[in-house]
Formats: C-alpha cells, structure tokens, sequence
C-alpha cells in the first residue's frame, strides 16, 4: 500500500519547487500585440512548439533555455527588443 511519501504535489517538483506562477506577463503582451500563440511558433527559428507557448503564457514553469526562445520569437514578430524579464515574473 502507498504511504504517500514518495506522492508529489501537483504544484511543486520533485525538489518542492512551485511550478505554477499564474498569467505571467507574456500573455498580457501577446495580447496587446493581438498575436496568438501559432504567431511565436511560426516566428520562432529554435524549433518552439505551441505547447511550450500555452505553458509559458499560463505560468507553468518553463526551462531557461525555453524562456529564451519565447523571448526571441517575441522579438522577431513585434520587431521590438524584448527580455525574458519582462515577459516572465521568475527566471
């Protein structure tokens, strides 16, 4: 029988890490640039999937690397020179 000791909380990782930050600011600035996520996909030259962009906008906690691309796709489809800081409240 499972004691529970080895179950994970569903908002916390394998480290106790929370994974869940709510809207973040990338889905503010899509918005207000009335993009949708197939314009960052389609924009993007590092293989960004419409996945990793739906994460990103929800707050689910996405990898450094991930967060880069997301950042550069913006960049490329706005033509304004965006950072990951102001696109995601943690890094």
């Amino acid at each position: 029988m499972n004691s529970g000791k080895n179950k994970i909380d569903a908002g916390t990782d394998s480290a106790g890490n929370t994974m869940e930050f709510g809207l973040q600011p990338l889905d503010e600035w899509m918005n207000a640039h009335g993009l949708k996520n197939h314009d960052l996909v389609a924009a993007s030259k590092n293989g960004l999937t419409y996945k990793q962009v739906q994460k990103g906008r929800k707050g689910r906690r996405l990898t450094k690397n991930i967060q880069d691309k997301i950042a550069a796709a913006v960049s490329a489809r706005t033509g304004e020179d965006v950072s990951v800081k102001q696109l995601f409240t943690y890094r």
